[in-house]
């Protein structure tokens, strides 16, 4: 086995590019690995997280005309943007698709998508077959069962897949807060997506900004 670790192992935003998979109406319906509005939430700070960090990112769905359009929170966040349509279940084996990766010239290939044990795990076992360095965002994904979900997982871990969740993402593209340029991004990400870290944040601002009373004379 070889292990993943050393600096070069953590993911860098000007290495990586994003694939977002079949976030899409019909698939949704039947994910029961996680709560689904935890699942969209999730999803759409990962593309934010993305376009905050200029990270490139390829959006992809199957049979839409059946399945549903991809999730509006995330072509939102990429206005105008060309949604590739397919008819491969596997990502990976459509050209458009992998031109569009290969043409970025990076190597971190990052991938979330619905369902795990499906539309996941076939792109992700044979991108690491060829050479690239795969991470999987497991709480952007989703399978029809919790069951479902995980064994995917330990197949592409068993495959050489690196997974991590959409916040830990975050603080690996960040990486140190002196990097002030992604920072106004992130925080409006966090705000948005991270729950009680976003009310605490903005409660701390609160406090930080009201006038402290004058002493009772």
């Amino acid at each position: 086995m070889t292990f993943r670790n050393g600096l070069d192992s953590l993911l860098r935003p000007e290495d990586a590019v994003l694939v977002l998979i079949d976030h899409q109406a019909f698939q949704l319906t039947n994910v029961n690995s996680h709560d689904p509005q935890a699942v969209v939430n999730n999803v759409t700070a990962l593309a934010k997280l993305a376009k905050a960090f200029n990270v490139p990112t390829i959006l992809t769905s199957v049979l839409a005309v059946r399945g549903g359009l991809l999730f509006k929170q995330i072509t939102d966040v990429f206005p105008g943007q060309e949604v590739i349509d397919r008819t491969w279940v596997n990502t990976w084996e459509d050209k458009k698709v992998v031109d569009l990766v290969k043409a970025t010239g990076r190597k971190q290939l990052i991938i979330a998508g619905l369902w795990t044990e499906v539309c996941v795990a076939m792109p992700v076992i044979q991108a690491l077959g060829e050479g690239w360095d795969v991470t999987v965002i497991t709480d952007a994904s989703g399978g029809v069962s919790t069951e479902a979900h995980e064994v995917a997982i330990q197949r592409m871990i068993a495959a050489g897949a690196n997974v991590m969740t959409w916040m830990a993402l975050a603080g690996e593209w960040q990486r140190d807060w002196a990097r002030t340029e992604h920072v106004e991004a992130l925080t409006e990400v966090l705000i948005s997506h991270l729950g009680g870290t976003g009310i605490a944040y903005l409660w701390e601002q609160q406090l930080l900004n009201t006038p402290v009373p004058s002493a009772a004379g």
